[in-house]
């Protein structure tokens, strides 16, 4: 789409505004946009991504007490969850399961919840399979809750059950991943 005032660049700001309930819309080209007095603050450097993060990360681990006895290393890569509050990136992608859950707490203070419950791109895995892959981790996080709820009530042979169900299903979205 071509930029409404000069008509000869690419539009690639689109500035929304409502007035007395009255929407209206104006697509500009960058140049044009800031002729108007509209600059994006992510023009002035990259997004703090990382800072963001590693101060969520601090503040949780300062909120939790925790002492350097839990501190949480990834086996593939090494990586500390200390080194990541300092770096804001992890090492590899097994850091995300290693450190998932100290990271559900950043999740919810981020987004007001750790687990996913909106809509998700369909995956060429879905389409060969015609099935939904967000499954096995809701179904994890559904036997994590009776496997904890089995062992408080003492019902070891459930637990046994259900810790092997969750292994098989772990063992799924590993191969998935």
């Amino acid at each position: 789409m071509l930029c409404q005032d000069c008509k000869k660049r690419e539009a690639q700001v689109n500035l929304t505004q409502i007035i007395n309930n009255e929407k209206s819309s104006l697509a500009l080209c960058k140049e044009c946009a800031s002729a108007r007095g509209f600059n994006s603050p992510l023009d002035q450097g990259a997004f703090p991504l990382a800072d963001i993060l590693t101060n969520f990360a601090k503040t949780m681990s300062t909120q939790n007490n925790l002492t350097p006895q839990t501190e949480l290393v990834c086996p593939n890569c090494k990586l500390s969850f200390d080194d990541f509050t300092r770096l804001g990136r992890f090492g590899c992608g097994d850091c995300y399961r290693t450190f998932r859950p100290r990271l559900e707490g950043i999740m919810r203070k981020i987004h007001g919840a750790s687990l996913h419950r909106g809509t998700a791109p369909v995956t060429t895995a879905e389409i060969a399979t015609g099935g939904e892959q967000t499954i096995p981790v809701k179904e994890e996080e559904r036997l994590e809750t009776e496997l904890r709820k089995a062992v408080a009530a003492e019902d070891f042979e459930r637990a046994a059950e259900l810790r092997d169900k969750l292994k098989t299903i772990k063992q799924g979205i590993v191969a998935h991943s």
